[in-house]
């Protein structure tokens, strides 16, 4: 019997492949009876068009039928959407102002089944240039949200939502996973969602000057031709809650606390200054800060928001004095280069900025790979990890990944990890020589099956 496979069971080298089995079109249960459109805010102008996903897997369903299971999700789903309608909806440019706008038509969203040929601890959760691309993750440009569910040999299955970024930023798409959630497990909604995309510009726009340092107008052909910087590598990381609390402390100093993911971003950027070419002076970190906090002077007002209020600060500081600088001084760099933007004041001014530089593609120069090696970091700290539970049990992991095939920086995105322990899921997309400082890294671990305990 030695020579018959195991079917939970993958033999070694197999290639993984995968198999698409049905395709579904799901629409709102009580849409709208009349098509309607909405116009895109300044700060959805400023993110643009690109696919975001946000991927889950999980345990063996007990009831071992993943038709049921998808047929069970498409239910729900069409639930939710009554409640996000712009999601079921098209996202098309308007002949008028050539600028994209949502038509709320109840085109619906993307259902897609698919199957693989190996068990998930089979799966190479740490490289995933192999892993996703095209299979785990799929995307059809025609519809602004779609979901694959894909069962695998041993019955474990994972979850990819993938999000035209028009919809929405991470804040937005976490609020309608774990309102679905909420739907699936038949509980009252805990926010209802606000559609109004009211972020417009004031009525005599103005702004700080240095804006136009930050950000720039730019063309599709120089987004097409952006240097790469050999920005290609995308991989998985678990680090441990002790790990980052040893972090936190180092950064810590003197009475003065510094956030866990200021602590974070002083001990990668001192990892990246080995890995940039000699003829860089300086290199700079980025961060991606929500604003929804900051508008309205704190109130919360924008709590329930759906739509994008991001913006981007950046940090430099030259290569000699990050190397000579302890994490704690390299902390202070990235707090205060956050605190600029991270008010309401930086938002107002970067939505008429936006306004007087419409219509037209607009984007951050370091994004463009204009301004040398940087390396972007994004919290994902409040994105629902551990609730994502359909009614089924939470998942293994929860991460988040882009299907983009050319960018002009590296991305760091940092979640709480399923376990539940304070351990980070970290998501990245590397430029080789980092890729390799961190190989060797103490705290940086690839993810695998046995993080998983697969």
């Amino acid at each position: 019997m030695s020579d018959i496979l195991n079917k939970n069971e993958a033999p070694e080298n197999q290639k993984f492949e995968v198999t698409f089995s049905r395709k579904s079109v799901v629409k709102a249960l009580n849409p709208s009876l009349e098509p309607f459109s909405i116009t895109l805010s300044n700060l959805d102008l400023l993110s643009g068009r690109f696919p975001v996903t946000y991927l889950y897997f999980y345990r063996k369903l007990e009831s071992d039928n993943f038709k049921a299971f998808v047929d069970a999700l498409k239910n729900t789903l069409a639930q939710v959407l009554d409640h996000y309608y712009p999601f079921a909806g098209q996202i098309v440019q308007n002949p008028k102002t050539s600028e994209p706008e949502i038509i709320c038509d109840n085109n619906g969203a993307l259902v897609i089944e698919a199957h693989t040929n190996i068990p998930l601890k089979s799966l190479d959760f740490y490289n995933l240039n192999e892993t996703l691309q095209e299979k785990v993750v799929s995307v059809e440009p025609d519809f602004p949200l779609q979901i694959q569910a894909t069962e695998y040999t041993c019955g474990g299955i994972s979850i990819a939502f993938t999000f035209d970024h028009a919809l929405g930023d991470a804040t937005s798409f976490g609020k309608f996973i774990a309102s679905w959630c909420e739907i699936a497990q038949k509980k009252p909604l805990s926010s209802i969602p606000d559609h109004t995309r009211h972020l417009r510009a004031r009525s005599s726009p103005k702004y700080q000057p240095s804006l136009d340092q930050t950000f720039m107008k730019c063309t599709m052909k120089e987004i097409q031709n952006m240097p790469m910087n050999h920005v290609l590598l995308k991989r998985l990381y678990h680090i441990e809650a002790s790990s980052i609390d040893m972090l936190q402390k180092l950064a810590s100093l003197n009475g003065v606390k510094r956030t866990k993911i200021e602590a974070f971003s002083a001990y990668v950027w001192k990892i990246m200054i080995g890995t940039i070419d000699e003829r860089h002076k300086t290199c700079k970190m980025g961060w991606l800060v929500d604003g929804r906090e900051r508008m309205g002077r704190g109130k919360n007002l924008m709590s329930n928001y759906i739509g994008n209020v991001l913006s981007l600060a950046f940090g430099e500081a030259s290569i000699q004095e990050l190397k000579e600088a302890s994490i704690s001084e390299i902390a202070k760099t990235v707090h205060e280069a956050i605190s600029k933007v991270n008010n309401e004041d930086h938002f107002l001014d970067l939505i008429d900025w936006i306004e007087c530089h419409r219509p037209g593609l607009m984007l951050a120069k370091a994004v463009l790979g204009q301004e040398g090696p940087t390396l972007v970091v994004s919290s994902g700290q409040r994105f629902p990890v551990k609730e994502v539970d359909f009614g089924f049990g939470s998942p293994l992991l929860g991460t988040v990944y882009t299907s983009i095939q050319k960018v002009g920086v590296s991305y760091m995105n940092q979640r709480l990890s399923a376990k539940g322990d304070g351990s980070w899921t970290v998501s990245a997309i590397l430029w080789p020589e980092l890729e390799a400082a961190l190989q060797d890294d103490p705290i940086f671990h690839p993810m695998s099956a046995s993080h998983l305990q697969l």
